[in-house]
């Protein structure tokens, strides 16, 4: 799932947020000054900041410029009524959108995922040289997180080893027994009811028709495959 950086020195606030995305299967993490969020970002894999414009010390628009010289993740500034001056300050500096307080949790929840959605298909991700794609699957690698159409994914360790092994080598074909050896490091003794499990727990997460599967693809009587998407 994607890791969502809270940021704002209201900490009843941080608290909602946390409660609502965490709700929505996001991980959290607060910070409540510009300088705890920038030093947060140097250390964990963020995929989206919430930001608030007004807070002691470095506030959101100067943490913002800041962040914008090494890292293009979404930023969604938390504004108050009465900031609009800030607020279009921050969007010209390189902030991605804006919710006003008192926020209404499901427009913020919109926007999020809006913003999630945008920056893995549309090159925050695709720059990474440990992201793979295929059609609207992105997997990254560095931060082992999994989207489908823009959509945050949960997989086992075991099913995100299946779908990296198959990601990596589009369109070749893997018997079952190549995929336990390579996914559990173990001889294949009973490997195709094994792996057959795990193939399908994957189709149910990754496609949206799983009877019908645009990606993960069944080759009879030699293995699966995951096609290239367009």
């Amino acid at each position: 799932m994607a890791n969502i950086l809270i940021c704002d020195d209201e900490k009843d606030i941080v608290s909602a947020l946390k409660i609502y995305l965490n709700a929505e299967g996001y991980t959290t993490f607060a910070a409540y000054t510009g300088e705890e969020a920038l030093q947060i970002i140097e250390k964990q894999p963020i995929h989206l900041v919430l930001m608030d414009i007004m807070m002691p010390g470095m506030d959101g628009v100067t943490a913002t410029a800041k962040l914008r010289e090494s890292s293009n993740v979404p930023v969604i500034l938390l504004t108050a009524k009465g900031e609009d001056t800030d607020k279009v300050l921050g969007l010209n500096i390189g902030a991605d959108d804006y919710v006003t307080k008192p926020f209404n949790p499901v427009e913020l929840l919109a926007r999020v995922k809006s913003q999630l959605r945008r920056y893995m298909q549309l090159g925050g991700a695709a720059a990474n040289e440990n992201v793979l794609t295929s059609g609207n699957i992105h997997l990254n690698d560095e931060s082992k997180m999994v989207t489908v159409d823009g959509e945050p994914v949960n997989l086992t360790p075991l099913e995100y080893n299946i779908l990296k092994l198959l990601m990596e080598n589009q369109g070749k074909v893997f018997s079952s027994a190549q995929i336990y050896a390579k996914v559990w490091n173990s001889d294949a003794f009973g490997a195709d009811g094994t792996v057959a499990v795990h193939i399908r727990h994957l189709r149910e997460k990754i496609e949206i028709d799983p009877a019908n599967p645009r990606y993960l693809k069944v080759v009879w009587g030699q293995g699966y495959k995951l096609e290239k998407g367009d």
